[in-house]
Formats: structure tokens, C-alpha cells, sequence
């Protein structure tokens, strides 16, 4: 036998599922982690062998970077700058729009497009101690490095365990 109060919880029930329910469909966003990605991997920023001097912009054209990644240079005695193209092909330290030395450098790639970084220390960049770093336009149907969960899962798990609280 339904009584008057069930009847009238299960009714404020339905009602505030179908609300919470209608609320979070209309949600259009996902949640995106960014990724730090350490360059040169193991080997860090240091100056490449006289043989791999394009080590670091081989390692860097291997990786997809979105909008919101970061990467980490971990060196000794040394620096990192961002420049523009030009300082960047001629190894042009003086006019650096980033420049770090603290041997633990976490750079955030804040927009699409190209970064260019270079060592500071003296000749290093003409060792080849440089590297290009392209970022994607950021695109809410390509795929990332970064890991992506959309919000329509988040929307399941919620009704699902307020769902589940009401029948266990």
C-alpha cells in the first residue's frame, strides 16, 4: 500500500532528479587536464652531442602540445630562454621574452602557435642546445595528449549514485 508521504517523496524525488538531470545536460564544456611534458626526457636541457644536434627539435615534433601543457627543463648550470625567430635562428641571447637559470624551469604554453627556446649559457646554442615547440589550436573534437573526461560521464556517475541512494 503506497501511503500519502511516499507518494509525495517519490513525486519530489522524480522532480528533483529530472531538475538535476536538465541542469547538468545543459553543461556543453569538458574537463581537460594539461600535461607537463620533461624535454629531452631523461637526458634533460643540456648540450646535445656534436653528432645529434637536432635532438631536442626531433624530441619536441614527436609530441602533440595543446593550449594549457607545460614543459619542464631540468638542467645544471645553464638557462633557458623563449625567443623570437630570428634571435632564435641566429642563437641571439639578448633579447629574451622568458628567461630562467634555476635549473628546475616549468614554462607554460598559454597559447597556440610557435615557442622558441634557446640556452643562455654562452655557446650552447650553437651546439644545439635549442628547440621549436608547436602548439595545436585548441579544437574541442581532436584528440590530446592530455587526458579528457567529458562532463556527459560526470552527468551518469551523479544520477546513477543519486539514483542508488534513494533505492538501497
Amino acid at each position: 500500500m503506497i501511503t500519502m508521504a511516499s507518494s509525495s517523496f517519490s513525486l519530489y524525488s522524480t522532480t528533483l532528479l529530472v531538475l538535476l538531470l536538465a541542469l547538468f545536460s545543459s553543461l556543453q564544456c569538458s574537463i581537460v587536464a594539461s600535461t607537463e611534458f620533461e624535454v629531452g626526457d631523461l637526458k634533460g636541457w643540456v648540450v646535445p652531442p656534436s653528432n645529434d644536434t637536432d635532438i631536442y627539435n626531433i624530441w619536441a615534433s614527436n609530441k602533440r602540445f595543446q593550449i594549457g601543457d607545460s614543459i619542464h627543463f631540468k638542467y645544471k648550470k645553464d638557462s633557458v630562454m623563449e625567443v623570437g625567430k630570428e634571435n632564435y635562428d641566429d642563437c641571439n641571447a639578448t633579447q629574451p621574452t622568458f628567461f630562467s637559470n634555476n635549473g628546475n624551469t616549468e614554462f607554460k604554453l598559454n597559447h597556440s602557435g610557435t615557442f622558441y627556446f634557446i640556452s643562455g649559457a654562452t655557446g650552447h646554442c650553437e651546439k644545439g642546445q635549442k628547440m621549436i615547440v608547436r602548439v595545436m589550436i585548441q579544437d574541442v573534437h581532436s584528440k590530446s595528449s592530455g587526458y579528457h573526461v567529458p562532463v556527459g560521464v560526470f552527468q551518469i556517475v551523479f544520477v546513477l549514485a543519486f539514483v542508488a541512494s534513494y533505492v538501497i
